[in-house]
């Protein structure tokens, strides 16, 4: 299945990426050499992705010009100056750039290392229309950099998501990747609100799929993390 529109968030404060985030926006934070949002929109073009949304509240004017200087894929601004949505919402605002077929959602600051096949083409190649309104991408919680959480899926042997269950650790962590339906969508609430609202939803409906990130997943949360991407790149180099 060939994916041409996608969403990325980029809207968020980046209160964790701080002293950086207070003068740079975090989707501009540089991760070797490039800026996360460049990582992030590179590999959607690599992948075919024609036009991307791109939410934008904090900082906005940098990260807008930061954008008008790309060539691919085209993008369209979804703009939160008047208040920051969340997850759910700036994806919901987003929808009428977006289509009505099946999209790429990505966090402009995930990040990994791609391992044998290219992972926006594995969650293309495993998308089920007839099955899903949602696919997410996961990293093994144990094999992960910068990641020191529970977790937050258990995947079953038919791919389908079900929560961790309260004061238990999970296998698989959300890599900030997946397919979406605008389907998902149907009945959602007006402003702000989290897609895990909606993740939720498709979990009880049994539509919410996941297959495992090929690679290194590197969540680039602090300052701290931006070394051991920097480290993890230099090594995969070398």
């Amino acid at each position: 299945m060939k994916l041409k529109r996608a969403m990325v968030l980029a809207a968020g404060h980046g209160k964790r990426m701080r002293p950086l985030s207070a003068t740079t926006p975090k989707p501009l934070i540089s991760v070797a050499g490039k800026a996360l949002l460049d990582h992030c929109l590179d590999g959607l073009a690599a992948c075919g992705v024609q036009a991307a949304v791109v939410n934008v509240h904090y900082l906005a004017d940098l990260v807008e010009a930061h954008l008008r200087r790309r060539q691919a894929p085209h993008i369209v601004i979804s703009d939160e100056r008047a208040g920051l949505l969340d997850t759910g919402g700036g994806v919901a605002n987003a929808l009428p750039h977006l289509g009505k077929e099946p999209f790429f959602l990505r966090n402009s600051d995930s990040f990994w290392l791609e391992g044998v096949r290219p992972n926006l083409q594995w969650l293309a190649e495993g998308w089920d229309d007839d099955r899903m309104d949602a696919l997410l991408l996961l990293a093994a919680t144990v094999d992960s950099a910068g990641y020191a959480g529970r977790g937050d899926f258990n995947l079953d042997k038919d791919g389908r998501l079900s929560r961790r269950v309260e004061r238990t650790v999970a296998p698989f962590v959300y890599a900030g990747a997946a397919i979406l339906h605008p389907r998902l969508f149907t009945g959602a609430p007006d402003g702000a609100f989290s897609l895990n609202a909606l993740f939720d939803r498709a979990i009880d409906a049994q539509r919410l799929f996941g297959v495992r990130l090929d690679g290194l997943w590197i969540n680039v949360e602090s300052p701290e993390a931006i070394a051991a991407a920097n480290t993890a790149i230099a090594e995969s180099a070398a």
